[in-house]
Formats: structure tokens, C-alpha cells, sequence
């Protein structure tokens, strides 16, 4: 015990600063969060559109660098929500919104995977209901009552 606190006492500063990044980033994905989820196009996990498709008509060095702007915010948004699920903050849907600014093999699987999950969802279609936004629209999900 007495290690854990004469390690503590020596690390105060790097523990302040910790702390200081926590109420940040729980405060910013109260923020950021619901924006972001905003953003998402209703038909997003039906129309598979990729983004990439959508640039074409930019420069070649625009388009590039658009692209890696947008993954390089989606890694911190999904390492930022990997934090919040130890850390105050909504990590499973920073998470999401994270995974769905990248680009990599099986993303499509994965995103459909988290979704479909009901609080997820409802955690999304309850955020854009506030912001008087239509619900996500799923793939096959006629019946399933997974909308609510």
C-alpha cells in the first residue's frame, strides 16, 4: 500500500492532468456525440454509398487528403471511446460514430454488428428524435421492432 501511494504522491501532476482530460472528454462526448450522430445520413446503413465514390470528382491530393483527415478523426473518436468505456462518456456510440469515419475491411460487418444492438439504437434514434432528425433506417428491419 505504501508503494501505491508514494507513487501517487510522485505522479500527482501526470494524475491532475489525467483527470482534467477525463471531465474533457466526458463533457465533449455529451457534445460531440449526439452532433456527430446527427450527421448520419438516415439511409447510412442501407445505401452503401462509400465515401471515397462520393470525392471522386476532388483532386486526387484533395480527395487523399479529405480521406485521411476523416480517418484520422474516426481513429481518435474510436481510441477516445475505448477510454470512455473505463472513463465517464458514451463510449459505445463515440465508438460508432469512430468506426464509421474509417475505412478498413469488414467495417460494413461491424458497424451492421453494433447497431443492430438495441441500446445502441436506441441510444441513436432517441438522440435524433431530440434533434428532430428520422430515425436510422436498417437493412431488413421490417417487423423486427428494432426502431423503437
Amino acid at each position: 500500500m505504501a508503494a501505491i501511494l508514494d507513487w501517487v504522491a510522485e505522479h500527482e501532476a501526470l494524475l491532475g492532468w489525467l483527470s482534467a482530460a477525463s471531465v474533457l472528454m466526458f463533457f465533449g462526448s455529451l457534445i460531440a456525440a449526439p452532433w456527430l450522430v446527427m450527421r448520419i445520413p438516415t439511409d447510412y446503413f442501407v445505401n452503401r454509398q462509400h465515401v471515397a465514390d462520393r470525392w471522386r470528382s476532388r483532386h486526387p491530393l484533395v480527395r487523399l487528403g479529405l480521406l485521411a483527415a476523416k480517418n484520422l478523426f474516426g481513429m481518435v473518436l474510436v481510441l477516445a471511446g475505448i477510454a470512455m468505456l473505463v472513463l465517464p462518456g458514451q463510449g459505445i456510440l463515440t465508438i460508432l460514430v469512430g468506426l464509421i469515419c474509417l475505412d478498413f475491411p469488414g467495417k460494413y460487418a461491424l458497424e451492421q454488428r453494433l447497431i443492430r444492438q438495441r441500446p445502441v439504437l436506441g441510444a441513436i434514434n432517441w438522440m435524433r428524435t431530440k434533434g428532430n432528425r428520422p430515425p436510422l433506417e436498417l437493412p431488413g428491419d421490417e417487423g423486427l421492432g428494432i426502431r423503437d
